[in-house]
Formats: C-alpha cells, structure tokens, sequence
C-alpha cells in the first residue's frame, strides 16, 4: 500500500503498511538515518523480529542495532522501566542525533517514545508496531507514557514518531486473544466517525479473524487514516482527538482497578464500547437498533460486553474520577449519537450513567 503521511508541518511523518516491510532494507535504511539506533522490545518480541530486524539492517551495510530488552506486560508500563532504557541510552552515550526504535505492541512504543522524549529533551523515535492495537492505533499520534497506580497513563508527554512502519506480517505470529483485543480499537475508529467501515467490519469480521492479510491490511489502512486526519486537526486533544477516547474512560477504569494485568487494553476497551453504547441508548442519543449492532459486532469477534465479576460499580466510579479527562470535577465522556456519531459531553444524565455501571458491571 501506498505510504499515508500525518501532517504536522515540519513534524509530517510517513506511516508504511504492508506484508514484509521489516526485511525491506531500501525501506529501513530511508526511515532510520541516524549514526546509532536503540531497538526497544520485550522478551516476546524481540526473539520473533529483532533477528530479522538485524540482518536486514546488516544487509544495508549499517551497524549492529542495540537491543533493548523489556519485559512483556502492562503491569511493566513503568516510570522504573523506562529508566531501564534511559540507563542504557546514557551508558551508551546516545546523542540527539541518534535514534530509538520501538519494536513491539503499545507498551512497548509508549514507553520508548515517552523515553525518546525525555531524553536529552528529546531524541527521535520510529514506531515499528508488531500488534494489531498498535498497528491500528497507539503507534500514530503521538501520545506517549507509563501508568501510575493512580491511574491509567498519567504520566507522559507528546512525541511524535519520524515513521510509522507497520509490517502486517507479524501478526501471523499474534494470539488470537491480542488479536481480538486490537480488532476492539479497530471497532472504536469506525464507530467514532465511519459507519461504511463499520458495515464493512461486519461483512468481514470472520476474515479478519482468519488474519486474511487483504482483510487486515484495509483495516490497518483505514484506521491509521481516520487517527492520522484527527491527529492533524487536534494534535494535543483539545478538542476533536477527544473522540478518540471512545470506550477508554470506561476501559481504562477496569484496566486500573484490576491491576493493569488481567485485562489486556482492548479487551477492557471493548466492554468501553458497549458501555458507552448503552450509556448513549439510555440517555435517547442512540437508536436501540444501533446498540444492538455494536454489542452483535463485539461478540462475533469474541469480545465481552460486560466486565461482571471484575470490577464493582463503586470501584470503576471511583478509578474514573481520577481519568485525565475529568474537568471540573466532571468526567467528560465521549458518547454516540449513532454508529460513526461520536461526540463528547460531560452533561450527561446521572441515572443513565448509574444504571450502565449497574449492568456491566453489577
């Protein structure tokens, strides 16, 4: 596929999606120019792709790339893991000129960006996302960090990457419960502003979970324009970028309250879906109809609508109050007004809001 770019002025970067970019050296060699490269992965990843990563880099004539190894979980999304990579850039005696390179899913990439960022006021990093969620996702935009006890991604910065290269061919090699958490965020793009694309997920959803590769690539493509056109309208999320919260405020509270283990991200973000969903329905922004379709659609890809058992109302409520969207005392959610509808408000009815929690999470 053609390359997209998100344009940010002098900032613009390329996102390239296809099957084998990672063993494409004229492609590595454009994207990574820099004396050193630091690839940051984790103790899956890295003995699936760092090899192929490497010889192909070789085969450019370059130097050995530094490897950097994680180890793999959202309980690991630290500030005393990120100084892992700090420590080692310094020992090496990374300069600004040199590069980071994030090989792995979205933690992975949150925490190398968000120590690209910080180090020496910022250094230049390059996405390489090797999950669905990442592909479709958290390796455009920008947004970078580590959670908090306190709450989900409380402390980060934004820092955007020099490219974007998505191989789609590493997701062979993903479990079909990773998968099936990315296919929530690629749920959420369509539901924010793409009601085509919705349909279209519904004609293909068995495709993707076969991992069709034509399947995937559209979805990967068209999630990444959708994120790169909001991105390049509201790069800092004052306003449009907003919507693409859509389900997190109510993921991110289950991702905290259980202990950011047991859920992966777009397993609690899918149950986010549902609930802001029900939550639009109950307060008459949402046709019924169109309530029912998400939550068919959600359960057809082998996503649950309902954390029961999980997290109390009382708990999520409370893990909610702490959400970076809150103003005012106020949580800001983004709601539906209908399937590619998306809008944000924190004038929403209360028993709405209460007789949600009660049903998902009850």
């Amino acid at each position: 596929m053609p390359a997209l770019t998100v344009p940010l002025g002098d900032r613009s970067y390329p996102i390239h999606i296809g099957d084998g970019l990672l063993g494409d050296a004229a492609l590595l060699a454009a994207v990574l120019p820099a004396r050193r490269i630091a690839v940051v992965t984790n103790d899956i990843v890295g003995p699936l792709y760092a090899p192929r990563l490497q010889a192909t880099w070789a085969a450019a004539g370059a130097t050995p790339l530094l490897e950097i190894v994680l180890p793999d979980g959202e309980r690991h999304k630290t500030l005393p893991t990120v100084s892992r990579i700090l420590d080692t850039l310094v020992a090496n005696r990374f300069a600004r000129d040199d590069l980071v390179v994030a090989l792995g899913g979205g933690v992975v990439g949150d925490m190398a960006g968000f120590a690209a960022a910080c180090y020496q006021r910022g250094i230049g990093f390059v996405q390489m996302p090797t999950t669905l969620l990442a592909q479709v996702d958290s390796s455009v935009g920008g947004k970078t960090g580590v959670n908090h006890p306190g709450g989900k991604n409380l402390i980060g910065a934004f820092h955007q990457p020099r490219a974007v290269i998505a191989d789609t061919a590493t997701l062979a090699t993903l479990p079909p419960r990773e998968l099936r958490a990315g296919l929530a965020e690629v749920v959420k793009h369509a539901l924010i502003c793409d009601a085509a694309f919705f349909s279209w997920l519904e004609a293909n959803a068995d495709a993707l979970l076969a991992l069709d590769p034509a399947a995937l690539a559209h979805a990967v493509h068209r999630c990444c324009t959708i994120k790169a056109g909001v991105v390049s309208r509201d790069e800092r999320e004052t306003g449009e970028r907003a919507l693409l919260n859509l389900g997190h405020t109510f993921g991110h509270a289950i991702e905290q309250v259980t202990g950011f283990g047991p859920w992966l991200h777009g397993e609690a973000v899918g149950v986010g879906l549902a609930m802001a969903a029900g939550m639009s329905q109950r307060a008459g922004w949402l046709p019924a109809a169109d309530a029912a379709r998400l939550d068919a659609l959600l359960a057809r890809l082998g996503l649950r609508t309902e954390a029961r058992g999980a997290v109390t109302p009382q708990a999520a409520r409370a893990a909610m109050q702490l959400d970076k969207k809150v103003q005012g005392g106020r949580v800001r959610l983004v709601l539906l007004k209908g399937i590619g509808q998306a809008f944000v408000t924190a004038d929403w009815p209360t028993d709405a809001f209460d007789d949600t929690l009660q049903e998902h999470l009850a």
